[in-house]
């Protein structure tokens, strides 16, 4: 499974990608099943991001993005979930990618062990390409610009209905947070998540929670079960977004990348995208992940410029975001241990991402950011 192909890795660094990246027999193939694939392609860039193989391609005049999942991440019906939500959005007049259809009507096409989904190539530039993801933006003013975009999106989300996404892997969702006893919960869905079971058969993992992220639930009470359901992003960072103008002045013109959507709550998707966006987890520079206020307060102002919030709902954002990683670090543990047969990187997933993020918001730093929020209440 494994090529010259490098991706970034868990530890900000270049490995070697666990899928093949995109051939021209592919392509090929893929020609005669797309109208939009006219005459000569050719692959220009291959995407960094690790869980697909995608590729930036040129076919005449145009250019697509095109990405491929193994089948069992995702199949032509599990990614018709997310299709179905971007049809949504964009009927609303959200600026979101275009997803292309086969000459049968298609959204996304199975061949193999392997699915593929085309989208045209959106507006606007890719402002962070060569950023890895969970960096912090550049300047607080793109921060506050991706916060009035996020609102704009949960408007357009608000009657939008459909059941709980039909996968557990890779995608982010609220299940443990909303429940009233998430351990419970948990061990009601491991005998039909058989890999995510392995790996927490090792693990001491209910000493584990009950230490590191348990505390944190108990602040929501019930708080988050008053939360009406809404369908999110779940996936809101710059790097997710393309941008019209590169200054201070940047605004966003093309919304990406909806895999991890799911019906969750407008909370649930706001404290994600102050996570990856406010904190640099990745360049510790030797003490520890690094909070950006400046950046988590210009998305929340963004956000409530558009979609305003009561006091209480800022305070149980604050409440929430120690635990908005939760159900979603579990699933790439489960991803890790049962698709790509890695439990070093399983093992990076459940001690550095579901119990270190949970651990951080307890340091100096996680208890700052949280102060800091609570006050903009």
């Amino acid at each position: 499974m494994h090529d010259h192909h490098h991706v970034q890795g868990l530890d900000n660094d270049q490995v070697a990608a666990d899928w093949p990246a995109i051939s021209d027999a592919e392509l090929a193939w893929l020609r005669g099943h797309y109208p939009a694939l006219e005459g000569a392609c050719e692959v220009l860039w291959h995407s960094p991001r690790p869980f697909s193989a995608a590729a930036l391609v040129e076919c005449g005049a145009q250019r697509f993005f095109l990405k491929r999942h193994h089948a069992s991440v995702r199949t032509a019906a599990l990614l018709g979930e997310e299709h179905r939500f971007i049809a949504h959005l964009a009927a609303a007049g959200l600026p979101v990618v275009q997803v292309l259809h086969t000459h049968d009507g298609a959204s996304a096409l199975e061949r193999d062990n392997w699915t593929y989904e085309l989208h045209a190539q959106g507006d606007g530039h890719d402002l962070y390409r060569d950023t890895p993801s969970w960096t912090p933006p550049h300047d607080p003013a793109h921060a506050h610009a991706a916060g009035v975009m996020l609102a704009r999106l949960h408007l357009a989300a608000s009657d939008y209905h459909a059941p709980q996404r039909s996968t557990h892997l890779l995608v982010a969702r609220d299940d443990l947070i909303r429940a009233c006893d998430p351990l419970a919960l948990l061990r009601s869905e491991l005998p039909t998540r058989p890999a995510l079971a392995d790996y927490l058969s090792r693990q001491p993992w209910e000493h584990d929670l009950q230490r590191a992220v348990l505390p944190w639930h108990a602040a929501l009470g019930e708080h988050l079960q008053d939360e009406p359901v809404l369908w999110g992003h779940n996936d809101w960072h710059v790097s997710n977004l393309l941008w019209h103008g590169h200054g201070p002045d940047a605004t966003v013109a093309t919304v990406f990348d909806f895999g991890l959507a799911s019906p969750a709550s407008a909370l649930f998707d706001l404290a994600t995208a102050i996570e990856r966006n406010a904190v640099a987890w990745l360049d510790d520079a030797g003490g520890g992940p690094v909070a950006h206020a400046d950046i988590a307060l210009a998305l929340l102002a963004g956000y409530r410029q558009v979609r305003p919030l009561s006091a209480a709902q800022v305070h149980l954002l604050a409440d929430l975001l120690p635990l908005v990683h939760f159900d979603f670090a579990l699933s790439e543990v489960e991803y890790f241990q049962g698709i790509t047969g890695s439990p070093a990187n399983a093992d990076v997933a459940y001690h550095t991402f579901l119990l270190g993020h949970a651990d951080w918001f307890s340091s100096d730093a996680g208890w700052a950011l949280l102060d800091t929020l609570h006050a903009a209440a």
